[in-house]
């Protein structure tokens, strides 16, 4: 049985009524990004405190922490982010997960060979899984748009090349779409073996528009028949992206996100896939 979590952070800045709509929507876990406008490895110790405790008091867990780790330029100095990532992990083991959402470093817009970089990828991406090794955390690598790992050769050259068990693959079709990359048919066989978390966003090819899960180019019922039949059992994270872009990711209230569970419990249900 797969368990539905997701990016509670586009109901609302305020906390308390990301939290609401979750238990409204039945929802047992969250991948935390942001609360109160503030990104989760950014949160003072206050913060985290009183985070925490509203979490426990509606009986919600986190799937994974929706870290922003190695989300800056591959030139950009590295010293204060690896800093960063050895904070991430107090802040992981803190809210009690050991899944932390990572990425493999922007490409220079100008860069049309993303294989110049890739000796620096694998350094500064190494020096992090060897942090959260040490913490028994799980790098969960999302194949973001514009970034090394950002097609499924790059992403199985990052996992292949640094060959740890703490590090992982996050599939998300939207993103593939973004690539052009069909999710299903190119991305899923050659990434499946280290898939082991999975974002809900869909796409349209033709203009890279995010829409919910089954309306894009995403092949989303695809990707989920797939993930069934190869014994898949993990968490689905559903991130809307259907409404305002923000340094956060987006909000879209808790219409739009309720428009997003409903577009994804619709295809679990029409593929006989139980779900918590």
């Amino acid at each position: 049985m797969w368990t539905l979590t997701g990016f509670a952070d586009e109901v609302s800045h305020d906390f308390a009524e990301q939290l609401a709509l979750m238990q409204k929507l039945g929802l047992t876990h969250i991948e935390m990004r942001s609360a109160w406008a503030t990104k989760v490895l950014d949160l003072s110790p206050v913060q985290r405190k009183e985070a925490k405790q509203m979490l426990d008091d509606a009986g919600i867990a986190l799937s994974a922490v929706g870290s922003d780790l190695g989300k800056i330029q591959i030139t950009d100095p590295f010293p204060q982010h690896l800093d960063r990532a050895k904070h991430g992990m107090d802040v992981a083991h803190e809210f009690g997960t050991l899944n932390m959402r990572t990425f493999s470093f922007f490409m220079p817009e100008d860069s049309t060979d993303y294989s110049a970089h890739r000796t620096e990828v694998m350094d500064r991406l190494g020096q992090m899984v060897e942090v959260a090794r040490d913490a028994g955390v799980l790098f969960l690598h999302e194949n973001e748009k514009d970034i090394y790992g950002d097609t499924p050769e790059r992403c199985v050259d990052l996992i292949q090349t640094l060959g740890d068990e703490n590090l992982a693959l996050t599939f998300d079709p939207a993103n593939y779409v973004q690539c052009g990359v069909k999710p299903a048919d190119e991305a899923l066989p050659k990434v499946l073996e280290w898939t082991r978390y999975v974002h809900i966003k869909d796409a349209r090819s033709s203009d890279s528009q995010v829409v919910p899960a089954g309306e894009g180019d995403g092949q989303v019922p695809e990707v989920l028949a797939a993930l069934r039949d190869s014994g898949y059992d993990g968490f689905l994270s559903i991130e809307p992206h259907l409404g305002d872009f923000d340094a956060f990711g987006g909000l879209c209230g808790p219409d739009l996100w309720t428009d997003a569970h409903t577009a994804l419990t619709g295809i679990l249900r029409d593929l006989g896939i139980e779900y918590r």
